[in-house]
């Protein structure tokens, strides 16, 4: 399974490959992961709307 994130925030080499290791071991926490991030999508998108 291939998976593209970006962060929100400048990280490590080293953080980066644990997150991608908690998420291949987790795939509930990929899950997660991805609803919070479509979440703040959403809440741009209606913000920039208004």
């Amino acid at each position: 399974m291939s998976i593209c994130f970006t962060a929100s925030r400048l990280m490590k080499a080293s953080e980066v490959r644990e997150f991608c290791a908690k998420l291949r071991n987790n795939p509930a926490l990929l899950l997660a992961t991805e609803l919070a991030a479509k979440e703040k999508i959403y809440q741009r998108k209606i913000a920039q709307s208004v």
